[in-house]
């Protein structure tokens, strides 16, 4: 080879390194810039799980509210008459003692055919007496006014009803008053 040549191939074999170099250092570069994309990709999937998760939780608590309001919504038009109802108890009561004094056989049976409509209305509504008699004491549904000893009932049932006590639907419109027996 000929120093002309030699010089020639000097200067390709700088010219290659340098252009290898360079690609090198771009390659570099774009490694580095496919990095920065992968850890912003990365924090773009956390967030959108953090949305998802969030959107999830959301709809869980609208289900959930929707379930509330529709539970009270029922429990309003179930309940919509007991004001009404509980002014009528009085009444109803009233014309019970009434039937229980009355002597006069046509005004009894005017005030009992009254008292038995008035029984049927109350019925149909929803609303029944709360037994007593012979019933365990019950907090949920009785009001003891005395506690008294007794030989003919066991501990902790009613021995008489003071004042009637009634039910509307699955509720307590009105305590039963009663006697319970305590040894």
């Amino acid at each position: 080879m000929t120093d002309e040549n030699k010089g020639k191939t000097e200067v390709k074999d700088e010219d290659i390194q340098e252009k290898y170099e360079e690609l090198l250092e771009k390659l570099t570069s774009k490694d580095e810039e496919i990095e920065k994309l992968e850890k912003n990709l990365e924090k773009s999937e956390n967030e959108t799980q953090e949305y998802i998760s969030l959107s999830q939780r959301l709809q869980a608590d609208f289900e959930n509210f929707k379930k509330i309001t529709d539970k009270r919504n029922q429990d309003l038009i179930k309940f919509a008459n007991e004001n009404v109802i509980k002014s009528f108890l009085d009444c109803y009561e009233d014309f019970g003692r009434a039937l229980e004094t009355e002597k006069d056989e046509d005004l009894r049976n005017g005030v009992e055919l009254i008292y038995n409509k008035f029984s049927d209305v109350l019925k149909k509504e929803g609303v029944n007496e709360i037994p007593t008699n012979g019933e365990k004491f019950d907090l949920n549904k009785h009001e003891a006014l005395i506690v008294q000893e007794s030989d003919d009932v066991e501990n902790g049932y009613i021995i008489e009803e003071l004042m009637k006590g009634y039910m509307y639907k699955d509720k307590v419109l009105k305590y039963s008053k009663v006697i319970v027996c305590k040894k």
